[in-house]
């Protein structure tokens, strides 16, 4: 699990990349977390994104964090 206070002090975005997993269903949830959720491009159960590590999506991330899991990854260059 990722610590998204101390990413965005770290403010080193560049060349990360973070997927993002829908762990729990977003059904009796406020509309604001649907919306964030469709934003990021999930709305199924299970179904994985791969998104830029930005602020906005880390903030995106923790007003959801009770129905996403999140892992880190480096970005890896084509040679």
């Amino acid at each position: 699990m990722l610590n998204f206070k101390f990413a965005l002090r770290e403010s080193r975005f560049v060349g990360k990349k973070l997927k993002i997993r829908q762990i729990k269903s977003y059904i009796g949830r406020p509309e604001k977390q649907r919306s964030i959720l469709r934003g990021m491009g999930l709305g199924r159960v299970n179904r994985t994104v791969l998104l830029n590590n930005t602020p906005e999506i880390c903030g995106m991330v923790r007003k959801v964090i009770h129905l996403v899991s999140v892992e880190e990854i480096e970005e890896v260059a084509d040679a």
